[in-house]
């Protein structure tokens, strides 16, 4: 593998969320609910610029940032996984995975019975 080439992989959340993440040696930036809108998106906007491949984002950030992220997912090399945070899922980790899917293959295969 060249280490050139070598693209990163990210989490963004809350620490019970990305703690996980961190502990196999991923990238990851610790957002709690008090922290404003500005510290929020300063970490997008890391992610977006640097070197990564991946980010997962926690379902209650991705629903805030909803717009934001989908930008990053459609016009950047970064994939956006929205991930359910220590409160369980909202479903919008499986909505993000259907929508992706359906535009590489052109349908909705998780419709197909």
């Amino acid at each position: 593998m060249d280490i050139r080439n070598h693209k990163g992989i990210g989490a963004l959340g809350d620490y019970e969320s990305v703690l996980p993440f961190q502990a196999i040696g991923l990238d990851t930036v610790v957002v709690s609910s008090e922290d404003g809108d500005d510290e929020v998106l300063n970490a997008i906007r890391k992610f977006r610029t640097g070197n990564y491949a991946i980010l997962f984002v926690t379902e209650a950030i991705y629903a805030k940032f909803r717009d934001v992220l989908d930008e990053v997912n459609d016009a950047e090399d970064l994939t956006v996984v929205p991930m359910p945070g220590i409160g369980g899922s909202m479903g919008l980790g499986m909505q993000s995975i259907r929508k992706c899917v359906e535009r590489a293959v052109g349908m909705d295969i998780f419709a197909v019975q």
